[in-house]
């Protein structure tokens, strides 16, 4: 196994390094999918309205685009390990002190010191993939992908269950801790700090000259939009339907769950293809459905419609981090690529639950935003189309920077 200095682990087992993956991706959602299903009663007891409760997961959205900048740099000064105990540390308390918090506005703080751990993490999290596991990028990748999306079924799943007939939201919230916990007390062995290999500020600055940058950005960024407004507001719509809230916590649970499944699935099944984008248009497809049937035929199947959405979402998820990872092939380069692509996409996917939120505020009605997400999704089809892998030497201009590993 190749282990570079980058990454800030040694030869470390690989199962070892596996389960770190897989404890880490359980870790990045469930945050953000634990308050959808009680959302009436924190509402109950904070007097949260739409827009206070947009915040949070556009907060800690924009952190996460934000982390992805900011990142590396932190990770130059103390080094990845530090970097990532840090971050598990600061999610874990932010998820503790949702247990104690007096109101709306104090709710929001805990979503921004999560949002904050999950970016760091995130930013870290391509670079160690493609170091470590260089020739099966595609399923270490679509396994990270799956844990994320897993770890959303969980929050969405435990939460109702956890504060159970007493309506306790907060100690439901405050429980999401405990795996933060254990990916600390499992990377502790495994990862170890190494010498600096530099600051990525060169490749940054270089990436964002390449227009591919930022056609990635956007690609990622429309796409995870539709996920954070499905994570912030699919519940409420359907309790606005009449649906009870232990039922749409399910109605989560299903969409993270075929997240998760199309996340490991579909980079199984193009792991043999060089040229991704059949598999991104299925995708969009899948994403297609679902919001049309939310849209316009909501009571007609909602665990299909969740389903089907969260697929695509999920498959699109993992594509496009592989897809960013072709691009360059070393792993410095390539994880700084998927790490700007995630930073400006989270950007941008920050605005999706907003803007629903905006347009239920406007037509009564949460239909709406999924016609928005409708419109998007058709928006993407030529970004993916432009993936073509025979471009990529061409449109990242490999021969260009010193820092590249021109073939």
């Amino acid at each position: 196994m190749q282990t570079q200095q980058t990454n800030g682990s040694t030869q470390a087992a690989p199962v070892a390094l596996i389960a770190l993956v897989v404890l880490i991706g359980l870790n990045l959602r469930p945050f953000l999918t634990a308050p959808g299903p009680v959302l009436s009663d924190i509402v109950t007891d904070t007097g949260m309205g739409f827009g206070m409760l947009s915040l949070l997961t556009f907060l800690p959205m924009m952190l996460m685009g934000l982390g992805a900048f900011i990142a590396p740099h932190i990770q130059s000064i103390i080094g990845t390990r530090r970097s990532m105990f840090a971050a598990l540390i600061i999610l874990a308390l932010g998820s503790v002190l949702r247990g104690f918090v007096p109101d709306g506005f104090s709710l929001v703080l805990t979503a921004v010191l999560c949002g904050a751990g999950v970016a760091m993490i995130q930013a870290l999290m391509p670079g160690l993939i493609k170091a470590n596991f260089p020739a099966s990028i595609a399923a270490v990748t679509g396994l990270y992908s799956a844990m994320i999306m897993g770890g959303g079924a969980l929050g969405a799943r435990l939460t109702p269950w956890l504060a159970g007939t007493e309506h306790n939201w907060r100690f439901a919230l405050s429980v999401l801790a405990i795996p933060a916990v254990l990916a600390l007390l499992t990377a502790i062995p495994i990862l170890k700090e190494t010498a600096s290999s530099g600051s990525k500020s060169g490749i940054t600055g270089k990436l964002l000259r390449r227009p591919r940058t930022w056609m990635l950005m956007a690609a990622f960024g429309l796409v995870n939009a539709g996920y954070s407004s499905m994570v912030a507001w699919l519940a409420p719509y359907y309790q606005s339907l009449g649906m009870e809230a232990a039922e749409t916590g399910n109605l989560v649970a299903v969409m993270a769950i075929a997240q998760a499944l199309s996340a490991f699935g579909l980079p199984l099944l193009a792991r043999h293809s060089v040229d991704r984008r059949p598999w991104l248009f299925l995708t969009l497809a899948m994403q297609a459905t679902g919001f049309a049937g939310l849209a316009f035929a909501p009571q007609l199947s909602p665990y299909f419609w969740s389903a089907i959405c969260g697929a695509g979402l999920g498959g699109s998820f993992a594509l496009a981090m592989i897809t960013s990872l072709d691009h360059l092939p070393k792993p410095q380069e390539s994880g700084a690529l998927a790490a700007m692509m995630q930073g400006g996409g989270f950007l941008i996917a920050a605005l999706g639950p907003v803007a629903t939120a905006l347009l239920h505020n406007l037509t009564g009605t949460f239909a709406s935003g999924w016609i928005m997400h409708l419109v998007l999704v058709a928006s993407i089809c030529p970004l993916y189309l432009s993936f073509n892998p025979r471009h990529y030497a061409l449109v990242m201009n490999l021969a260009l920077p010193a820092e590249s590993g021109t073939q």
